[in-house]
């Protein structure tokens, strides 16, 4: 019988494949990730990977790969520690380690998001460390009276403000609002996606990528759907209830939403 490739060959590759140090994974660990360069501490890791948070306290989100990390200029593989058998143990869907579950009272501070989608995507994903920190997502219903509601709120440094906007990019009416707030207890932060849907990755509905929607008359949402040939009634809790972990959303989603908890639950 003939052979394609000599089996000895692939065996030989197997055994030149480079061996990184295993280095395990704890809170506060600086590394680098191999590929990027984005230098941080881990804040949080999970199944999927593990979260870094540099000196600008910017969040990005990694995941686990041999080598794929740096520490002291050597590259190692990261490894998630021994399973410890307990039944409180738990891990959110944000990469979180769990607490015990019961909430705690809530914040003066607050954030807002721009609508009832975002509120209801930020509580399936990290609405156990919201309610460990004891913090309230508020939807403001549009962003458009920005300024007008900040003001009325009154932050302060035990009443911190975090606002999520959609479309932040530059020269949207977003990255204007948010310019022409100018508070030390506010923090705005956002995604470039037209709505929070788009930083729903579309692998999770089996899709490569969201189709294009042409601006025009029709609304994005509504666009999308009819892109997709589905009913637009429905579908937005189908697609909310297919995300799983933050790994399903994007990760500049994901980092403005983390800069945002960290902000307002470090409230003095």
């Amino acid at each position: 019988m003939a052979y394609d490739s000599d089996i000895l060959d692939d065996f030989a590759a197997q055994r030149q494949r480079p061996h990184y140090r295993s280095v395990t994974v704890e809170i506060g660990l600086a590394v680098a990730d191999r590929s990027t360069g984005f230098a941080g501490q881990i804040v949080r890791w999970s199944a999927e990977g593990v979260t870094l948070r540099d000196a600008q306290q910017y969040v990005r989100h990694f995941s686990w790969k041999p080598g794929g990390f740096v520490i002291d200029r050597a590259p190692v593989t990261l490894v998630r520690p021994p399973t410890v058998a307990a039944a409180t143990t738990r891990v959110t869907a944000s990469g979180s380690i769990a607490g015990d579950g019961r909430a705690r009272v809530a914040k003066a501070s607050r954030i807002w998001v721009e609508g009832k989608h975002d509120a209801e995507l930020l509580e399936h994903v990290w609405g156990d460390d919201l309610r460990e920190l004891g913090v309230v997502v508020e939807p403001m219903h549009g962003a458009d009276d920005l300024a007008l509601l900040v003001a009325d709120f009154s932050p302060g440094p035990q009443r911190r403000l975090g606002v999520l906007l959609d479309h932040l990019v530059s020269g949207s009416k977003e990255t204007r609002l948010a310019a022409a707030i100018r508070d030390d207890d506010v923090l705005i932060t956002g995604h470039p996606f037209v709505d929070v849907w788009a930083g729903i990755r579309p692998k999770v509905l089996g899709l490569d990528a969201w189709p294009d929607v042409p601006r025009g008359d029709v609304p994005w949402k509504e666009g999308l759907c009819a892109a997709l040939g589905v009913p637009f009634d429905g579908f937005w809790p189908r697609l909310r209830n297919q995300v799983n972990t933050f790994a399903d959303l994007r990760p500049e989603l994901v980092g403005a939403v983390e800069q945002l908890i960290d902000f307002v639950a470090d409230a003095d």
